[in-house]
């Protein structure tokens, strides 16, 4: 999995990027009407329910803006919020202020969506023993964001993206001619290359679980696309041999169903590309 200082770099890489992008040669706007050395003090208002996200990436944004920014935390990440909560103060630079706005704003409307569905998958999984997890189905450019808003909302994350886990879906077993061979090279690759990479391979079926079963070495199956008696079924057969996850079209409606047939995860790409933001907005006071 991806290490905390790389995650944290991919945060730094966000922040720089969204501010050249939204920013360029200069917040006119704000440069036009208001003086260079006027303060002033705004605060994040909810106006929506759900589960807070970003604060602490709001905090990261103001710093890189103007590190002379004060941030007065009143809710945390991963707190329930309401209409008319107030998550945070910030207090400084009129200009800085205004600069980091739209980007703050964006990140945790987003964020707060995330986690609030994430929360919902969280609930519904109660007392099963069954965890959920997100997929690279994000979006290009801000996944750090969107897997950390995951984890505030109670989930886990999946692989990061290629580089930090070996992930045998059907095209690769195909394209590279069968299971057998496809787990025997990987393990090669693994070897010759020292790399210390889990392997997670896909079943279509009962019976490739029981090719996937042949193979030393493989860390999680994944079940895709079963019906809950195939499910299982498959749950049955590989035991404790290793880890087992259910993927494919998995909803609110039927993820506790699935959850209850053993697996030890369900992934679900809809925590992060099927969401409605959160409405926030930073209001001058």
């Amino acid at each position: 999995m991806i290490s905390k200082k790389d995650f944290d770099k991919e945060i730094d890489l966000i922040i720089a990027n969204a501010i050249r992008e939204d920013v360029g040669d200069g917040d006119h706007s704000s440069l036009a009407c208001i003086p260079y050395d006027a303060t002033g003090k705004a605060r994040l208002l909810v106006k929506d329910e759900g589960i807070l996200a970003g604060v602490e990436f709001a905090k990261k944004v103001f710093e890189f803006v103007d590190p002379g920014l004060e941030i007065d935390v009143r809710i945390t990440d991963g707190t329930p919020v309401k209409y008319g909560d107030e998550a945070f103060y910030v207090i400084g630079n009129s200009q800085s202020i205004l600069k980091a706005e739209r980007l703050v704003l964006n990140a945790m409307q987003r964020m707060s969506a995330i986690a609030t569905k994430t929360n919902e998958y969280v609930k519904l999984l109660e007392g099963t023993g069954t965890k959920i997890l997100d997929t690279r189905k994000t979006t290009p450019g801000i996944r750090a964001l969107e897997k950390w808003a995951v984890k505030i909302g109670g989930g886990e994350n999946h692989r990061f993206a290629l580089y930090d886990m070996i992930m045998l879906k059907d095209n690769h077993i195909d394209f590279c001619g069968g299971i057998a061979k496809a787990i025997e090279v990987t393990k090669q690759y693994l070897k010759e290359n020292r790399l210390d990479l889990k392997i997670i391979v896909e079943a279509r079926s009962l019976d490739e679980i029981a090719q996937i079963l042949e193979h030393e070495g493989v860390y999680r199956i994944l079940i895709d696309n079963f019906n809950y008696e195939d499910t299982r079924k498959a749950v049955a057969v590989i035991g404790d041999k290793c880890l087992t996850e259910s993927s494919g079209g998995i909803t609110l409606e039927t993820v506790r169903a699935y959850a209850e047939c053993g697996v030890d995860y369900i992934s679900s790409g809809a925590l992060t590309h099927s969401v409605h933001n959160l409405d926030l907005s930073l209001k001058a006071i």
